[in-house]
């Protein structure tokens, strides 16, 4: 090998490991964004405002969470004659239609029960639907587009319409979180997750004048936004609500978060339903960054083509991309020059070890509540091994004992093979966290062993089980599979 080819390959595989920082810095900013997040709320252009508000609830055999749902929707601090409730039965068989007229006879001004006989297309085929019922009267001046298993707390909804008082706001989102009664230790990444993936990054998206999805969950239109849209959701897609989200800015109108409304969902509550519900979402945004791929970084569209945007959004869908690449660079460059490998290696975890803390200790500011009930899942985000390489990164005397117990010989093969595991981890987590998704469909029938699947994931870590679902992704798209819609089991376990 020529000596420039040589320069060129370290260059090379030097600059990869530091692109594989981005997603780790970009973390960094919207943490450091909320410093600011005080100044970018919007209530100075608020004002007490009730429009009328059509509520849309797409359902399909939801009878475990149907009447709790339209109940606390009715105990709304809102102006009942303004309000109006439209269960979109997607040709449901279970129980559901049964409950919606019986809440419609107790409610018959407020509740409307829509069946849709052929279903079975999709939430945003519902949703339309829905809509198509909605635009033959001038009734709504405002949609409220919602789940079905999503619990409102009872000021939420005022707190998001008073920003509809301003026309150059489309859309509002609120602060979703996962409210069972019992959470298991998935429903705990998951609530620490919405912590840093809503509570934090909306607040920061805030502050950089776009947001990059309106929860499906809770997503209030002006009448105006939405027949600026098209009057309709987009339905070729996996994502509606990104969809959505991206058309009402470039239309014209600002989406915006509103964190002081507050509405609560049960989310899957084993790994296997965790995995379909994210894939889902994966799929969508591969859809969405091709479908929009003249948008990213283009200024000219607006906010939502800011350089910003494209880092927070390139930063998550990448992510598995960044990892493997710097796993490869990494063991690459033990091979041509191990002490500059070491290096890179150590820098990359001191810069994460860094925005660990940061994102961590906000996280418990941002949200105590949440953040209480999922403590440990917060700490162990990242996942044991990582946590350790972190500890590392931070103290390395602590870990001197270790060394001196397990006496590597300094460039013995035991050395060596530890340095390339370490290397290799970037990627190899998101293997094992595919593995305990995989393990939990293995061990269900068998009591005794299904703490295994808690276990891996906890040594992975949840960060590499989002990596993991985004390259199935990747992969899915690439073959051109069906875009089916898998719905979520729900057990109505709620506690709001």
């Amino acid at each position: 090998m020529s000596a420039l080819l040589y320069d060129g390959l370290v260059a090379l595989f030097a600059a990869l490991v530091v692109v594989a920082t981005i997603p780790v810095v970009t973390g960094a900013l919207q943490f450091l964004a909320l410093a600011f997040s005080v100044f970018a709320t919007h209530l100075e252009k608020c004002a007490p405002y009730c429009p009328r508000v059509a509520i849309l609830i797409p359902a399909w055999n939801e009878e475990s969470v149907i009447e709790v749902t339209i109940d606390r929707l009715m105990k709304l601090d809102y102006p009942k004659d303004r309000l109006r409730i439209y269960v979109i039965d997607d040709a449901s068989s279970d129980r559901t239609p049964e409950m919606v007229i019986a809440k419609s006879k107790r409610w018959p001004k407020n509740v409307i029960h829509v069946r849709r006989v052929a279903g079975g297309e999709g939430k945003a085929h519902t949703l339309n639907y829905g809509l198509d019922v909605l635009w033959k009267s001038e009734w709504a001046q405002a949609i409220l587009i919602m789940d079905a298993d999503v619990i409102y707390t009872e000021t939420s909804l005022l707190r998001m319409a008073r920003h509809l008082v301003d026309p150059n706001i489309g859309a509002v989102t609120a602060y979703i979180k996962e409210g069972s009664r019992a959470p298991t230790y998935v429903q705990r990444f998951v609530t620490f997750e919405y912590i840093t993936a809503t509570g934090a990054s909306r607040r920061a998206q805030n502050v950089f004048g776009f947001l990059a999805c309106l929860s499906g969950g809770a997503q209030l239109h002006s009448r105006e936004n939405l027949f600026a849209i098209g009057g309709k959701i987009f339905d070729d897609t996996l994502a509606e609500d990104t969809f959505t989200t991206f058309n009402t800015q470039l239309e014209g109108r600002m989406a915006i978060f509103e964190p002081n409304a507050i509405v609560y969902a049960e989310e899957p509550h084993d790994l296997q339903m965790l995995w379909k519900q994210r894939l889902r979402w994966a799929r969508g945004n591969v859809q969405i960054t091709d479908v929009f791929r003249d948008l990213w970084g283009r200024r000219s569209r607006g906010s939502l083509g800011s350089f910003t945007m494209a880092a927070m959004w390139f930063s998550i869908f990448l992510m598995p991309v960044f990892q493997i690449s710097a796993s490869v660079s990494l063991i690459s460059l033990s091979f041509m020059d191990a002490g500059f490998a070491w290096k890179l290696f150590e820098g990359y975890w001191i810069i994460a070890a860094i925005v660990y803390l940061l994102v961590t200790f906000a996280s418990f500011v941002i949200d105590t509540e949440s953040a209480k009930k999922s403590w440990i899942e917060g700490f162990a985000f990242p996942g044991l091994i990582s946590l350790s390489i972190i500890a590392y990164s931070i103290a390395p005397s602590l870990f001197e004992p270790i060394a001196e117990w397990v006496a590597l010989a300094p460039g013995g093969i035991g050395e060596r093979l530890l340095m390339l595991f370490l290397y290799a981890w970037l990627s190899l987590a998101m293997v094992f966290a595919w593995l305990a998704a995989w393990l939990e469909g293995k061990v269900e029938d068998h009591p005794r062993l299904q703490w295994v699947p808690q276990v891996v994931l906890y040594i992975a870590g949840y960060g590499a089980f989002l990596c993991a679902v985004t390259f199935a992704a990747y992969i899915k798209e690439f073959k051109g599979e069906a875009r089916t819609w898998d719905k979520t089991e729900k057990k109505g376990a709620m506690s709001a």
